[in-house]
Formats: structure tokens, C-alpha cells, sequence
């Protein structure tokens, strides 16, 4: 998925605004071949995942003082305040009980003027039917907030918006999507990338 998938584009997005040699978390870094391309780039990461298995898949890209994995939640991230430089996160916050939270100390971690990049399934995404039994009433593991909303959360809550764009399932052309507004794109999008900035100020 990385190199001609659905998040080929990230890291190109990603380098668009975060330089060689920043100090980067990957959260949600799975098996850790994205936190491997963004070393490629130049850029010192740690990769964080809940999964040790994942974990474990991961340390076979390390590079000591370039990339690291270490297991760990996102909502208590193993990080002192401002420690990093930009975080990446990719189809992790939509699976948490309280996005806010997440958001918080994603905020915690990342410098002032620090960068997130963060991806939010978009609705044509088929994980999205992970919450679907939630209309029986039945506890579900994936939330339905959608690309606006998380937009809108970020921007009420110490984050400014640097840029955006959308990844989209084959069908979907440029020529489709072009003279589309900013809502209608994303309702045809698969992925949703944002780059956020953190504002000056306190932590909420």
C-alpha cells in the first residue's frame, strides 16, 4: 500500500512540509514500512504501535539513531511534552473511544508549530463497516466521525490547517473531482490527509 497503494501519496505529502533530519513519530506505525520510507527521506523516526506484534514485524527495518519501534498507546504516548518535531498518523485516531483525547496528546507531543499529518477514513472506505453494528446497539471498534468533523475538531481545539487532499478509489478521476467543492471531494474519498500545524498558546 506504501509504494502503489492507497498511501503511496503520504509520504510525498508528508515531505512536502516536514524537512530532513525533524524528529518524527510514526503512531500507528503497524509493521513499520512507512516509518522505514520517511527514514529514507532523511527524517529520525520512532515508530509507536499498540500491537506487539506489529511491534515485532517493525524492528526488522531499525537503524540505530535513524529508526526505532517502541509498543505504546496513543492515548498515553511514552513521550515528554514537545518532544517531537511532526507526528504521522495514519487510520488510528477512528478507532479510539474519545477522539478529542487523542487529539490532546497528540498536541502534548508535537512542538509549537510542529506539524501532524493525520489520515481519516473517508466515506467510501470499507473499514467504515466496522461500525455498523452500532445501529442495533451493539458496541462497535471503529467511530464514524468523518473527514469534516475531525477538521472541525482540530481547528476549535489549537491546530491550524496547512493542507489537504484526498485519496481515492480507481473510478475516481482528476477530471471528476476538480470542479468539486472541498466537502463533495471528500465525500467520494476513500482517505482523507490532513496536515495540521499546533498554534502557539496552551495545552488544552
Amino acid at each position: 500500500m506504501w509504494d502503489s497503494g492507497s498511501r503511496s501519496s503520504i509520504v510525498p505529502f508528508f515531505t512536502k512540509y516536514v524537512k530532513p533530519e525533524a524528529e518524527v513519530i510514526d503512531i500507528g506505525c503497524g509493521d513499520g514500512n512507512g516509518s522505514f520510507l520517511l527514514m529514507k527521506e532523511g527524517l529520525k523516526v520512532t515508530g509507536v504501535d499498540l500491537s506487539p506484534e506489529m511491534i515485532k514485524l517493525a524492528k526488522k527495518h531499525e537503524e540505530e539513531g535513524k529508526l526505532s519501534f517502541i509498543q505504546a498507546n496513543m492515548m498515553e504516548l511514552p513521550f515528554k511534552d514537545e518532544t517531537a518535531d511532526a507526528l504521522l498518523t495514519i487510520n488510528c485516531i477512528e478507532w479510539t473511544e474519545n477522539p478529542l483525547a487523542a487529539l490532546s496528546e497528540l498536541k502534548r507531543v508535537v512542538k509549537t508549530d510542529g506539524f501532524l499529518c493525520i489520515a481519516i477514513l473517508g466515506p467510501t472506505a470499507h473499514p467504515r463497516t466496522n461500525s455498523y453494528e452500532r445501529l442495533y446497539g451493539k458496541p462497535v471498534i471503529c467511530n464514524t466521525m468523518m473527514p469534516w468533523e475531525f477538521e472541525k475538531l482540530a481547528l476549535e481545539n489549537g491546530w491550524k490547517l496547512a493542507g489537504s487532499q484526498g485519496v481515492y478509489k480507481r473510478g475516481v478521476t482528476k477530471e471528476m473531482i476538480e470542479v468539486l467543492s472541498p466537502e463533495l471531494k471528500q465525500s467520494l474519498s476513500f482517505l482523507w490527509l490532513f496536515m495540521l500545524q499546533k498554534k502557539e498558546g496552551e495545552i488544552k
